[in-house]
């Protein structure tokens, strides 16, 4: 069989120290990338969860200011409503009554105007029995007007007062 295992002693060694090395350096490596982000933010005053924390903010006041908007024009469009209904069932009453209004009148003009119906029938009727009357009497010359007594009486006056 072959050997896996390493001859030389020195190279298990080597082998054993470089990982050890390797580590340190990314730990060293790792620990100045963090000061020196630590540093840059305490030097800039730069510190983005701060900022995130007042963009949230900003943007919850926003919210509420849009929020408090809405609510606000809601009750303003609920306003105009109920005054729009108030005014339409005012112009339905107006129209109801307006409707009661022209039906009385037209019941009144129909009553009218079978009362004319009627006059005019009893009038056409008055007028052929005067026709029937007239063209039943013979042709007589009109009689001589008496005269009233007080035309009379005044005739004698003037003549006693003359003679």
């Amino acid at each position: 069989m072959v050997e896996l295992a390493p001859r030389n002693s020195q190279a298990s060694s080597l082998i054993g120290v470089q990982p050890i090395a390797i580590g340190a350096v990314a730990l060293v490596l790792v620990l100045f990338g963090i000061g020196s982000i630590a540093l840059w933010r305490a030097f800039t005053g730069n510190v983005p969860e701060t900022d995130r924390m007042v963009a949230a903010r900003q943007l919850q006041a926003r919210t509420a200011q849009v929020s408090e908007a809405l609510v606000e024009k809601t009750k303003g469009m609920e306003v105009t409503q109920q005054e729009s209904i108030d005014q339409l069932q005012e112009v339905q009453d107006q129209l109801q009554t307006m409707r009661k209004q022209s039906a009385l009148q037209a019941a009144d003009a129909k009553r009218l105007s079978d009362q004319v119906a009627a006059l005019t029938e009893q009038v056409e009727g008055l007028r052929q029995s005067l026709a029937s009357a007239q063209a039943n009497e013979p042709a007589a010359e009109p009689a001589p007007r008496k005269r009233s007594k007080a035309t009379r009486s005044a005739n004698r006056k003037r003549h006693r007062s003359r003679g």
